[in-house]
């Protein structure tokens, strides 16, 4: 077994645990580092198809500043950790999830087995060349890769701006404690009673 495969097998099996920690992981916080674990394994891959540059982007984009701001909105919407795991808030999410795993493992299995073998060691390090190159993959995004390129940006962007307005109004319209809410009901049954309109509290 030679030194690269062997980086292989350990840096994709500690990116597969980073994965599945995010997901079985109950405290969100916990969860953001299992994220970032598997940010640094994919980045340590990239360095193993020589591609530094990618490596560093990696690290830097989305180890450093996606992950920032990750933290950032958990942080800010106060959901360190989740209080309730037990009630499926959308019915049937666990098994269409299953459903969509095991396609998912078809489809790369598929892939893998019908992909076509480099016809030569030239074809591989021409490929490696390619992955290698800053200007060769800047020009790709940016002509190739604009479109999905600039929805992803957008599309952090609105998570960005719907974190912190969902926040505002819980901050502004949170709910009542319980102390206020008993308060409420009893300012809402005494204006009943003297035959005022009630009004609601949330």
């Amino acid at each position: 077994m030679s030194f690269e495969l062997f980086m292989f097998l350990v840096t994709a099996a500690i990116a597969l645990a980073g994965g599945v920690g995010m997901i079985v992981a109950r405290n969100t916080v916990h969860s953001a580092l299992f994220l970032l674990l598997n940010f640094f394994a994919i980045a340590v891959l990239f360095l193993l198809l020589h591609s530094p540059f990618l490596f560093a982007i990696q690290l830097t984009i989305y180890a450093g500043a996606i992950m920032v701001l990750f933290l950032f909105v958990v942080m800010l919407l106060g959901v360190e950790s989740i209080e309730d795991r037990t009630k499926d808030r959308l019915a049937g999410q666990l098994w269409l999830s299953v459903v969509l795993t095991l396609i998912l493992m078809v489809q790369a299995i598929t892939i893998t087995l019908l992909a076509e073998p480099a016809e030569s060691q030239a074809q591989n390090t021409a490929l490696l060349d390619q992955l290698a190159d800053p200007a060769l993959i800047g020009a790709t995004l940016f002509t190739t890769y604009l479109l999905p390129f600039q929805i992803t940006g957008v599309i952090l962007l609105v998570g960005i701006v719907g974190v912190v307005v969902l926040h505002q109004r819980a901050h502004l319209y949170g709910p009542l404690s319980e102390t206020e809410r008993e308060f409420a009901e009893q300012y809402a049954a005494e204006r009943t009673a003297s035959g005022q309109p009630a009004e609601q509290a949330s």
